[in-house]
């Protein structure tokens, strides 16, 4: 019988042991700031009705999605009822409408969970990955104070994950609206296109932009035109520089008033919040590609790599769950999508690979002494140290050999020699060391050891 090739997909991560644990270390990482800012844990099927996820969210996902269907409705020739997540917020969404009456509101829930999408197969893209979401849910209403909580987690989570400087950019979908009605685009539908194309003013430059909004599809004049471009473009460099740009954008409409009063309060209070004013400023071309955003909004990229683009963004929403209750349930979330940065990250050499979780290998001198062996592991697992025992034997050498491929720093020698005095020799693989240390003061010594690296790491 010929063999099946062993074969992963196009778009899935899939990786060797020590880049696993540098990947899980991140998600560790992240859901312990996730916690730290008091969000609550949820996981949701992977499958859901397929009704339920098709409902309007804007954005292309919906046309990436994977349906699933069992054997026996595939013979039966039965359309597909049921497909794959495609992300964490419509799962979300009607999560929290069937459990309504059971939640505490504000619901501050985070999720970390794969996703499926059927990404066109290419570099960097994924049609398998993990996201990181942190959402807070209001009933009938939720303050604006909220929307400056989320970039001091966000904060908290890149400062502690160590990949680099990062700037958190914010700006409001209102403020931007608003500004569009003053230049005479009023349309709803058309101000949607309009906030889509700006998005795309960091990735294809002003020139695309402007070509794309004098078009056929928008017709504006190049007058006009040229005051979005001028809008989008405004940064700020400090929080005194956001509000005085701010503020020189002129009286416009009720809803660019309402847009600008909340992107003050939420940048002053993100300082308070504990945010310096180096990690976050004002971007008015940050829109955000998805249709049901309608306030603040976020994107956050590394300074010294552009290139990487977003690596976490969000913002707030009116009504999460219209399309399942009658109930009024805004929010504000963001999203990191760990698989690809992890990807990027690694791409840019800006992440090494893991160190092993095995802290110390007990070799095998003598298949005699096996219960001792044991004994010793047994000491050091109840002490906290994760602890493998070699269990077939061989060559001393060989057994070395298998802790440094594997990763294991610490290998101890228990030979009869040192069961006679009451020592064990341990072996530091890393520094190219040994020394002897009696049963008595090994945990304590192999402590400090293991301090001392998790230090350097």
């Amino acid at each position: 019988m010929a063999l099946t090739p062993a074969r992963t997909m196009p778009g899935v991560l899939e990786l060797l042991p020590l880049d696993q644990i540098a990947f899980q270390r991140m998600l560790d990482v992240i859901r312990r700031n996730y916690e730290r800012f008091g969000f609550l844990p949820v996981e949701t099927p992977v499958i859901e009705y397929s009704d339920v996820l098709l409902t309007k969210t804007g954005g292309e996902t919906e046309r990436q999605v994977y349906f699933v269907q069992s054997t026996g409705a595939l013979e039966q020739g039965e359309k597909p009822e049921l497909a794959l997540r495609f992300d964490l917020t419509v799962p979300l969404a009607r999560y929290v409408a069937e459990h309504e009456h059971d939640l505490s509101f504000p619901f501050r829930r985070y999720q970390m969970q794969r996703v499926y999408r059927g990404e066109r197969a290419q570099r960097g893209r994924f049609r398998e990955f993990y996201q990181c979401d942190i959402d807070v849910i209001g009933k009938d209403s939720l303050s604006v104070r909220y929307d400056a909580e989320l970039p001091a987690v966000i904060y908290s989570v890149f400062r502690e994950l160590n990949i680099g400087a990062f700037t958190i950019q914010l700006n409001n979908r209102k403020l931007m609206r608003g500004f569009f009605e003053s230049l005479g685009v009023t349309d709803g539908e058309q101000q949607t296109l309009v906030l889509r194309e700006v998005d795309k003013l960091d990735k294809r430059g002003a020139d695309y932009v402007r070509d794309t909004l004098t078009g056929e599809q928008f017709g504006l004049s190049a007058g006009v035109a040229q005051k979005i471009l001028d809008f989008v473009q405004v940064r700020s460099s400090s929080l005194q520089d956001a509000f005085d740009k701010l503020d020189a954008l002129g009286p416009g409409p009720e809803s660019m008033e309402q847009g600008r009063a909340e992107l003050k309060e939420v940048l002053g209070l993100i300082r308070d919040f504990g945010v310096p004013e180096t990690h976050y400023v004002l971007n008015l071309s940050i829109a955000r590609g998805l249709d049901y955003y309608t306030g603040t909004v976020y994107e956050t990229t590394l300074n010294d790599h552009p290139q990487i683009g977003s690596i976490c963004s969000g913002g707030r929403y009116e009504n999460l769950a219209s399309q399942y209750t009658k109930s009024k349930l805004p929010g504000v979330g963001i999203s990191i999508g760990l698989t690809r940065l992890y990807w990027q990250l690694r791409d840019a050499g800006l992440i090494a690979t893991g160190q092993s979780t095995v802290d110390v290998l007990v070799t095998q001198m003598d298949a005699a002494q096996m219960p001792a062996y044991l004994a010793l592991a047994n000491e050091l697992r109840s002490a906290g140290i994760a602890t493998e025992v070699v269990l077939e034997g061989g060559k001393l050498g060989k057994q070395f050999k298998y802790a440094d491929r594997a990763g294991i720093r610490f290998v101890i020698v228990l030979g009869e020699d040192e069961i006679a005095k009451g020592v064990v020799t341990v072996k530091d693989l890393r520094r190219e060391d040994q020394f002897e240390v009696s049963r008595a003061e090994l945990i304590k010594s192999l402590r400090v050891e293991l301090a001392q690296a998790e230090v350097g790491r």
